[in-house]
């Protein structure tokens, strides 16, 4: 999916992933005038504000209310607007649920939430900033699509996907600097299906956010230093999932891992095992994210590390499901 934006991979690192977002926003709303922008007092830390410093009169701040905001853009949407609401993962997701589930989903209008600050990526501002449910949140939700972008030129194609696609949509992504994982925003990106990032036939590790590029790092090490031919997925559509394209990781490695920033439980982790479970098929499975647990106050790379989901630990977690054992033969009839 093509847009305007074309950074150069210099550029890139001097954006954070929000300000793709925020320039993507300025971008459709010259095109579309019937988009309108609404944040609880967050615009600058989530960058929506630069819709607002374009387009005064689309933008509405709410004040500190989360509950708010969400029924307020379900009201716009009933009027004809596309709205686009932002603030803070984690108060998307938990404060504004009721509102969600209600006004937005159980009327499937076009309402799109652009959740900032998503998994450990405030780090430092602890737990009531880390936003590690918000998928099974989300994904519970009839009529919700979820995305989680692996940088910044993905979240320009999930935003443009947002307001090209109907009903609401969740999409969520990091407070900062991301590394870079796609140059363009031209490379293939197609709502609810996930990108092949390294071809493999040993074990697949399917990854969200930013956990692509560890997935991708990992990948690349284990193939120089242990001969593994790792696959790894970018499964940026969450909901709907890209079913098929984990069939195929089943009968082509019998091996698999998902790896994200959220609680192990009720996100792309359960979204996988729920295709496996309904597959009959066995294979050898893990999932890496947050034990059922909540994160410690420290820098996103460090919390990564202590979640196992930076590319150290799933090179240890590879190398582990490696060691798995389940039968090769190709008759699944007594696995079933």
């Amino acid at each position: 999916m093509a847009s305007g934006l074309t950074y150069t991979a210099v550029d890139s690192t001097k954006l954070a992933t929000a300000e793709y977002y925020g320039k993507a926003m300025v971008e459709l709303g010259a095109e579309h005038p019937e988009i309108v922008a609404l944040t609880a007092d967050l615009g600058k830390s989530t960058k929506i504000g630069m819709f607002g410093e374009q387009y005064p009169d689309r933008f509405f701040n709410v004040g500190i209310a989360e509950q708010g905001m969400m029924s307020m853009a379900a009201g716009f949407a009933k009027a004809g607007c596309i709205p686009f609401c932002s603030t803070f993962s984690v108060f998307a997701a938990l404060r504004g649920a009721d509102q969600v589930h209600a006004d937005i989903c159980y009327q499937n209008i076009p309402v799109k939430i652009i959740a900032t600050h998503g998994g450990t990526s405030f780090g430092q501002a602890g737990s009531t900033h880390h936003a590690i449910v918000d998928f099974a949140v989300e994904r519970s939700f009839p009529n919700m699509t979820l995305i989680c972008p692996a940088d910044g030129m993905e979240t320009v194609n999930a935003v443009r996907a947002a307001y090209e696609n109907p009903g609401p949509f969740y999409i969520r992504i990091n407070r900062g600097f991301d590394r870079v994982v796609y140059k363009s925003s031209d490379y293939g990106f197609e709502l609810g299906k996930a990108l092949e990032m390294r071809p493999g036939t040993d074990i697949t590790v399917i990854a969200c956010g930013s956990c692509v590029f560890q997935a991708m790092a990992a990948s690349d090490f284990l193939k120089n230093t242990d001969g593994l031919s790792v696959r790894v997925l970018n499964m940026h559509t969450i909901k709907p999932l890209d079913v098929e394209a984990v069939q195929k990781a089943i009968a082509d490695t019998r091996r698999i891992i998902t790896v994200e920033d959220h609680n192990v439980i009720g996100g792309l982790g359960s979204a996988v095992a729920e295709v496996i479970a309904d597959t009959g098929k066995g294979c050898a499975f893990k999932r890496l994210g947050w034990q059922d647990s909540f994160s410690t106050i420290g820098l996103h790379e460090d919390l990564m590390t202590l979640a196992e989901i930076d590319s150290n630990g799933i090179v240890a977690n590879v190398r582990a499901v490696m060691q798995k054992d389940f039968e090769l033969d190709d008759d699944w009839k007594d696995e079933v």
